[in-house]
């Protein structure tokens, strides 16, 4: 166990860079903790090696922002501890497990930043197992960090400023994009509109965006419904509409995401107190606009905390340290927290223009075809799960993860979760908030249980 506690920042994305540039201004040593390679997050990750590419074939006009974070965190060296390719799987009574390097090792923190991130979110649709279907996030790792595409010719499916972003990525790498198959109704995008006095340069990079693809020839279908993947031993094609109009596409690639989802566990470890978001649709853990939770000493920043982007995660981390520093009574710029608050109030309006214009489509659980795998980890099928909530009356998340196993897999319901939740809603005739949430365990991803072992000996020596 380490002896003397410092800050401890989970996550090297925007937020946490910035989190951690801010305490190191301050004279604080944090040990920043990541499971990636190379810091920069999901939005702005990095390659795993050199391969031509410059930053603007990689992030596009978001090159500029990438290259000063990387570089401001480079300059960091020295300066912090900083923990790359390390898994934090476990928090107790001020104390962090951390998989480092193949072994496990425990430290004890004073103050902890999380700034964990999102992964997609997603529900099951038929033949959404098959090889070569991956998340919108999948489907970016590959092209950024290995500069390798998921087919020859890909559909893009789902909702969300991601589904459009990935797709004009691919375009743009000279990747053949067949068609990009929006959830929305075209006349949900009208919504954009209300967001130009916010933020006009997003709003109009986007719609330059969707204006290249249409450019480029990719076809794009809006308020696709009743979709299924076909093929036989991987991904063939992708059919949607009525049975008696079904329109079919082929390819060999797909890329499937309905928005973003936040990871939360680590929160949930940690102690914070959750509350339903209505729209993130799910339950995040309670903090105020400065980042501090219910838990004295724990702060959240990023799309870990609801999701609200890169611009607004840089602003949380930065704002979160800020917090930090005031609650040791340390000297920490005033006027500057405020600022922050006000930029991070004006994106969360903005980020309420783009749920209307990108809504999760709700209805899609009503639609659930009883034999489609609904949780991948233990193989459990709709059907088994409507027969669990009728069998058993089972009207709470945690109860109808006892009788059915969803959620006990390796993804701890990361993955199926959501999935879950939204049809044991629309079975019980129950509000989505009605119906609670999942609770958290460690590991909160899988680890060797020999890690597992050597933390336990440890703790109690």
């Amino acid at each position: 166990m380490s002896e003397r506690p410092q800050p401890l920042i989970v996550g090297a994305g925007p937020a946490g860079i910035r989190a951690a540039q801010a305490l190191v201004a301050a004279g604080l040593r944090p040990l920043v903790v990541d499971e990636a390679p190379a810091c920069g997050g999901q939005i702005y990750r990095q390659r795993l090696v050199p391969d031509g590419r410059s930053s603007r074939d990689l992030y596009g006009s978001e090159a500029v922002k990438a290259e000063a974070l990387h570089r401001d965190f480079a300059a960091l060296a020295g300066r912090l501890d900083y923990w790359p390719q390390s898994l934090l799987w476990n928090l107790r009574d001020g104390r962090a497990d951390i998989m480092v390097e193949g072994t496990s090792r425990q430290v004890a923190y004073d103050g902890l930043v999380l700034a964990t991130g999102a992964t997609d979110r997603i529900l099951p649709i038929p033949g959404w197992t098959l090889p070569g279907v991956f998340t919108l996030g999948g489907a970016q790792i590959a092209l950024k960090s290995q500069g390798c595409a998921i087919g020859s010719r890909i559909v893009f499916l789902g909702s969300g400023p991601l589904l459009y972003l990935v797709a004009w990525q691919y375009m743009k790498a000279g990747v053949a994009v067949a068609a990009l198959l929006d959830t929305a109704p075209f006349s949900a995008k009208l919504d954009l509109l209300r967001g130009l006095p916010l933020f006009p340069e997003i709003v109009l990079r986007g719609l330059r965006m969707t204006a290249e693809l249409r450019l480029a020839g990719v076809a794009l279908h809006y308020d696709v419904r009743n979709v299924r993947i076909l093929g036989g031993d991987r991904v063939e094609g992708v059919g949607w509409g009525a049975a008696d109009s079904e329109r079919r596409l082929p390819c060999d690639g797909i890329g499937y995401g309905l928005a973003l989802r936040s990871e939360t566990q680590l929160a949930d470890l940690a102690g914070c107190r959750f509350a339903f978001n209505e729209r993130d649709r799910a339950f995040l853990p309670e903090r105020d606009a400065a980042g501090r939770t219910s838990m004295p000493g724990v702060y959240l920043a990023g799309d870990g905390a609801g999701i609200a982007g890169a611009d607004a995660a840089e602003r949380a981390g930065e704002r979160a340290a800020l917090a930090l520093l005031e609650d040791r009574g340390l000297p920490h710029d005033a006027a500057r927290s405020q600022a922050l608050e006000t930029e991070l109030a004006r994106i969360g309006r903005f980020r309420a223009v783009l749920e209307a214009a990108f809504p999760f489509p709700a209805h899609w659980a009503t639609a659930i075809a009883d034999d489609t795998t609904l949780c991948r980890c233990e193989e459990i099928r709709a059907g088994e799960v409507r027969r669990a909530i009728a069998g058993f009356g089972v009207h709470e998340l945690n109860r109808l993860k006892a009788v059915s196993r969803i959620g006990m897999g390796r993804c701890q319901g990361r993955i199926c979760g959501a999935a879950a939740a939204e049809l044991l809603a629309h079975e019980t005739g129950r509000e989505l908030a009605a119906i609670g949430r999942l609770r958290s365990q460690a590991p909160v991803k899988p680890i060797p249980l020999t890690l597992a072992l050597d933390a336990h000996r440890e703790a109690a020596e």
